[in-house]
C-alpha cells in the first residue's frame, strides 16, 4: 500500500510541466537589459555644447539693445554764469537721493544745455516727449538760454538724477560731451528704453 502511494506521487511530479529556462530564451531578462542600456546611453549622449552655452549666455546676459541714430542738432544757447534760476522744485523727503543731489542735477541742467541736451535718459521719459536728460529738468528756456520753467519729472526720478549726476561728475573731471555720452550709454547699455537724443555737433 505504501509502495503504491509513493509510486503515484512520483508519477504526479513527473507530469508537472517544466518552468525551467531550458525551453527558450529569457525574453523578460533580455528586454530589461536593453531598456537599461538605452537609458544609460541617452543620459551619457553628448549634447550640443555650443548651443547650450549660447542659450545660457542669452539667459544670463541679455544682448545690448540697438539704439536708433538721431541726427545732430544745435543745443539751446548756454546761459551766462550769472543768469537767474527760478526757484528749484520742492524735493520730497522719501526719495533715495538727497535734496542736495537733486538740486545739483537741476542746477547743472540749467547751466549746461550744451551737455545734457546730448546725453540720453533711460527711464522711459521719451513717452513724455523728452529728447534728452536736460528735458527731465527743464521745460522751457528764454531766448538767452536761461530757464523759463522747470520740468518736475526729474524730482522724483532716480534714473534722471543719476544720469545728470554722472554727467556733472564727468564734466568736472574734464570729459567732453562725447565722452560723457559714451560713458553713460555704456553704463545703461541694457536699459530697455532711451530718449531719441541727438548727437553733439562736432567742431
Amino acid at each position: 500500500m505504501a509502495a503504491n502511494t509513493k509510486r503515484r506521487r512520483n508519477e504526479t511530479v513527473k507530469q508537472r510541466p517544466s518552468t525551467g529556462g531550458s525551453g527558450g530564451p529569457p525574453w523578460v531578462l533580455i528586454g530589461g537589459l536593453i531598456a537599461v542600456v538605452a537609458v544609460a546611453g541617452w543620459s551619457l549622449w553628448p549634447g550640443d555644447s555650443a548651443t547650450e552655452q549660447a542659450a545660457d549666455a542669452a539667459i544670463d546676459e541679455p544682448a545690448e539693445i540697438e539704439r536708433p541714430y538721431i541726427a545732430t542738432r544745435a543745443s539751446s544757447p548756454k546761459p551766462s554764469a550769472d543768469a537767474p534760476i527760478p526757484p528749484l522744485p520742492a524735493v520730497p523727503n522719501n526719495l533715495p537721493r538727497s535734496p542736495e543731489v537733486v538740486n545739483a542735477a537741476y542746477t547743472f541742467a540749467a547751466q549746461n544745455p550744451d551737455i545734457l541736451e546730448y546725453v540720453p535718459c533711460f527711464c522711459g521719459c521719451e513717452s513724455r516727449g523728452h529728447t534728452g536728460n536736460a528735458s527731465c529738468f527743464v521745460e522751457s528756456r528764454n531766448p538767452d538760454g536761461s530757464v523759463r520753467q522747470w520740468d518736475t519729472h526729474g524730482v522724483a526720478c532716480v534714473v534722471c538724477v543719476d544720469v545728470a549726476t554722472a554727467a556733472r561728475q564727468l564734466h568736472s573731471s574734464g570729459a567732453n560731451v562725447e565722452d560723457i555720452r559714451e560713458a553713460i550709454e555704456t553704463q545703461y547699455a541694457r536699459a530697455p528704453t532711451m530718449t531719441p537724443t541727438p548727437a553733439a555737433p562736432t567742431d
